[in-house]
């Protein structure tokens, strides 16, 4: 891995067509657990200009409005105007009843070995999870501060101090490495439509940027930008409106985004829309859960966990932990530690996290919230696996 170089990674609004979809789908999610926490439910979302479409499969005898849950949640993120407004676009569904295909289970926190032992993962994929020193977090620091940079972008809209700001907008940030550490903000460029795409003028839009959004956010972090950092707003002119009616969305289209903005690898699979049956959704927070305990427990300054599941089985037929040379003691003796004091099953990760139970226990839903600013790395969420409680057991 090279020592010095330039990273860039981006984040978008809850207002961006793709995150759109994710959320829509997640809530569909989170209605149905809400109702019954042994609901099976695969739900999936695309739009374009006014048109909405909902594709699911599910197991459960919960009734669940499925446009009524899709209007909900444009209407929460402000999609109002006439181009694309949650009362008039068009919702349309294509829903199928399906056999559960896992065994009867009781409550989470019930469930036994012998449950455990026979929960097999149904899908087959490779699943990542990664954490360094980086951000207060464990996450890249390049994620992390476009996660907070998108973040306030929505904000200053919600709470009316840049009332001309429409949802849908994205950041990107680049941060320059020297030896594998962060040195400086190389460039932040952040692109937010308008409401009226001839106000502000953009030199307004700038001034108003920089001071509400970026400022703001880099008050309070160690590394900010100098006078070589290159800020960009609306590099390619005003954007009038944005979201559906001008560029289309699909679940699970931004896996950077959901996860570690590049730095580290992903497994491709959608993260949203997917009951906690799915061990590709799962498995991924367990991958974190066990990479951000290595890390918290200073057993390395950066740590990739890597799980590989076939279909069939209830565990990972690979477990493997690279430090890229920043361990502390051998990846080997890691990746030990790791399987010692890890419960990598699907059975044992639904356990451990109570994944079904989130969505009855959280106010306003669970995954929905997840769908939007990242899955990991999130302060303003009570998440299982982004707890630090294994590090006496991996430490020395």
């Amino acid at each position: 891995m090279k020592k010095d170089f330039i990273h860039m990674s981006e984040s978008v609004t809850d207002g961006h067509p793709d995150k759109l979809c994710d959320q829509i789908s997640d809530a569909i999610v989170d209605r149905f657990l809400e109702q019954d926490v042994r609901a099976r439910i695969i739900a999936e979302c695309a739009v374009s200009s006014s048109v909405v479409f909902m594709a699911a499969r599910f197991a459960s005898d919960t009734k669940v409005d499925f446009p009524n849950v899709a209007r909900k949640v444009i209407q929460r993120i402000g999609y109002m105007d006439q181009e694309f407004n949650f009362k008039s676009c068009s919702i349309l569904t294509s829903l199928k009843e399906m056999v559960s295909d896992q065994p009867f289970l009781p409550d989470d926190e019930e469930i036994s070995e012998d449950d455990i032992e026979r929960i097999a993962a149904l899908d087959q994929v490779t699943l990542f999870g990664f954490a360094c020193k980086q951000s207060p977090t464990l996450l890249p620091l390049p994620i992390w501060l476009a996660h907070s940079l998108s973040k306030r972008l929505a904000q200053v809209r919600l709470e009316n101090l840049l009332p001309y700001l429409a949802p849908d907008g994205t950041v990107q940030v680049g941060i320059e490495y020297r030896n594998r550490v962060p040195h400086r903000i190389h460039s932040i460029t952040i692109n937010s439509s308008q409401k009226d795409r001839t106000y502000p003028k953009p030199e307004r839009l700038r001034d108003d940027l920089r001071e509400a959004v970026i400022r703001a956010v880099f008050e309070k972090e160690p590394l900010k930008p100098d006078n070589e950092t290159r800020v960009l707003t609306n590099p390619g002119g005003p954007l009038k409106l944005g979201g559906p009616s001008v560029h289309s969305g699909l679940t699970g289209r931004k896996n950077a985004i959901d996860t570690y903005g590049g730095y580290s690898r992903n497994s491709g699979s959608a993260l949203s829309g997917k009951d906690p049956l799915r061990i590709d959704r799962v498995g991924a927070y367990a991958a974190r859960y066990a990479a951000k305990n290595v890390v918290a427990a200073g057993l390395a300054d950066q740590c990739e966990v890597q799980l590989s599941y076939s279909i069939g089985l209830p565990g990972p037929v690979s477990v493997q932990v690279e430090t890229m040379g920043t361990g502390k003691i051998s990846d080997e003796e890691i990746s030990a530690r790791v399987r010692e004091h890890f419960d990598f099953r699907l059975g044992g990760i639904i356990k451990q996290f109570a994944l079904r139970k989130l969505p009855s226990i959280s106010k306003g839903g669970f995954y929905r919230k997840l769908a939007a600013y990242g899955h990991f790395g999130r302060s303003d969420m009570d998440l299982p696996w982004e707890k630090i409680d294994k590090t006496d057991f991996l430490s020395p």
